[in-house]
């Protein structure tokens, strides 16, 4: 399972620590992935995603998992989480139809 960010994106990243003497050592920055289950309200049912802490709040400030999915582009989610974003979409278009009937 690569340590990468389901919803952002954001992955590991490479670069230096570098010492008083100005001495430099090769690190590896980790994202702050946790695994959550998120609540679809729009799909009624749970979601169980591998996300970082930042996107946790991003999710919460955006006032739902469905929100952020709407939201969110294509390119920087993961597989899972497009194919949740495209039966988002769906079952909004389909409860959005009917009450204009």
């Amino acid at each position: 399972m690569s340590r990468r960010c389901e919803l952002t994106g954001k992955a590991v990243q490479v670069g230096h620590l570098v010492s008083h003497s100005n001495r430099k050592t090769k690190c590896r920055f980790l994202p702050n992935l946790c695994n959550v289950t998120l609540q679809s309200d729009a799909l009624n049912r749970r979601v169980r995603l591998r996300v970082t802490a930042h996107a946790l709040r991003s999710v919460e400030h955006r006032g739902g998992l469905d929100a952020f999915l709407i939201k969110a582009r294509e390119i920087e989610l993961s597989q899972t989480a497009r194919l949740l974003k495209r039966d988002i979409e769906k079952k909004i278009a389909e409860t959005a139809t009917p009450a204009a009937a």
